[in-house]
């Protein structure tokens, strides 16, 4: 299904961009942007006419191929991308949108709908969200009332894991309605969206994969004479966010103990936030590995990669320490070891292991060495 869902999303891109340029497009000009067999795609064409989604403008004439449009011209979806990542029984859903008035919104709404959602947050046109596994769960929580002002306009009701995939449960009216039957099945990561109605409220499951999450902190990458662990962590989080199994989530910078006298400027760390599929984890680990070590100006390079974004208490203490101590290899490595975080390098590894125990603070607490977590995930 997922494989269908992107081919359509695809060809409608296609299609409505040549209706916009052109005023129609044919089966010859949807085949040679694509390369699929002509045959093929006038299958699709008959399929989204079907859907309502083209209609024929003009019909073949001798040696004319037909004309078609697309029915309108909208916007296709505001919802750039949907990705969940699993941690144990806790579930990371990202809502990616090409507005940040529309991402503000959902995070709103879901926020005061309550429901199985423990935290929202939004970073820029980013939609973060976390919730509990709740196929067996004996404790409930509260439905939440979706509806007309003061009510929630749309919330997250129910999740679960089947399979390899995870299926949010959606109720909604009005805009958000429109998003979940119209939309949400066009951004990538979504496998599938199955609707019910009732009455003005419309409930959906929106399918996708069940992804693994990556944290990947590095330090000591740079020397006196240039370069940058930031840059680096950049051109890393570029590099694996271009492969395919891979979504990439985002970078934060954190700064460490300033005191450190070896450091070349501030003692800042770096690390970086990705979805994989669970069976490229060995292969991306291997590939980050070998980037920092080729990448890297410093001989010290050190890398910390954890599976999973929840933050144990032992580790986020470790982080706090890097503030204001001098931490030894051998400490670094023992709490690595207890928090099952794999790690490859040399020195470097002290301030990896502590840049990955920052993930989930705001960035007031990790650029600024004074600040303490009070804000655990």
């Amino acid at each position: 299904m997922a494989g269908v869902l992107e081919k359509r999303r695809e060809l409608l891109r296609h299609m409505r961009d040549l209706t916009l340029e052109n005023g129609f497009f044919t089966v010859n000009d949807i085949a040679g942007l694509t390369n699929i067999p002509r045959s093929t795609v006038q299958d699709w064409v008959n399929r989204l006419i079907e859907e309502k989604c083209v209609l024929t403008r003009e019909e073949k004439r001798g040696r004319f191929p037909a004309r078609y449009i697309t029915t309108s011209a909208m916007l296709q979806t505001a919802c750039k991308r949907i990705f969940t990542t699993v941690d144990g029984e806790n579930i990371a859903i990202f809502h990616e949108c090409r507005s940040g008035g529309c991402a503000a919104f959902c995070r709103h709404h879901h926020s005061i709908a309550g429901g199985i959602l423990t935290k929202a947050h939004r970073e820029g046109t980013l939609l973060i969200e976390y919730a509990k596994l709740n196929d067996n769960d004996k404790e409930k929580k509260p439905n939440p009332s979706i509806g007309l002002y003061p009510a929630s306009a749309v919330g997250v009701v129910g999740i679960k894991k089947s399979k390899d995939n995870i299926i949010q449960k959606i109720r909604c009216i009005g805009g958000p309605a429109y998003s979940l039957t119209d939309m949400m099945k066009m951004a990538e990561g979504v496998c599938d969206v199955t609707l019910e109605y009732n009455g003005n409220l419309v409930e959906g499951e929106v399918v996708t994969r069940a992804l693994t999450h990556l944290i990947i902190g590095i330090d000591d990458t740079d020397t006196q004479e240039g370069g940058a662990t930031f840059a680096l962590a950049l051109g890393l989080l570029q590099y694996l966010g271009k492969l395919n199994g891979v979504i990439p989530i985002g970078h934060r910078v954190v700064m460490l103990n300033p005191d450190l006298k070896e450091c070349t400027a501030g003692n800042s760390c770096s690390f970086i936030e990705i979805a994989v599929k669970p069976e490229e984890v060995l292969h991306i680990k291997n590939l980050a590995v070998r980037f920092v070590e080729d990448e890297s100006l410093s001989e010290n390079w050190g890398i910390a990669i954890k599976c999973g974004f929840s933050i144990s208490g032992s580790l986020r203490k470790y982080g706090m320490s890097a503030r204001n101590k001098i931490i030894n290899l051998d400490q670094s490595l023992k709490t690595a070891e207890e928090n099952n975080l794999f790690v490859a390098g040399k020195k470097g590894i002290i301030g990896a292991v502590a840049a990955v125990s920052f993930r989930g603070l705001a960035n007031e607490i990790l650029l600024d060495p004074l600040k303490t977590p009070f804000d655990e995930l």
